[in-house]
């Protein structure tokens, strides 16, 4: 009874974060999404890059 285990940290940790990161996390979220979105975009250009240069 005397110490915490993982689960109830793991508990602790996510009412903090709801608590005081509720504002700025949906924010977190689209940037992350954004992040996403462009790494495809620039890997999808790179591949196309490589398909033009193997042509010529």
């Amino acid at each position: 009874m005397g110490s915490f285990g993982v689960f109830e940290w793991l508990i602790i940790i996510v009412i903090l974060v709801v608590l005081f990161a509720g504002k700025r996390l949906p924010k977190l979220i689209r940037g992350v999404g954004q992040g996403i979105i462009e790494f495809k975009k620039a890997s999808r250009d790179e591949d196309e890059t490589d398909k033009e240069e193997d042509k010529h």
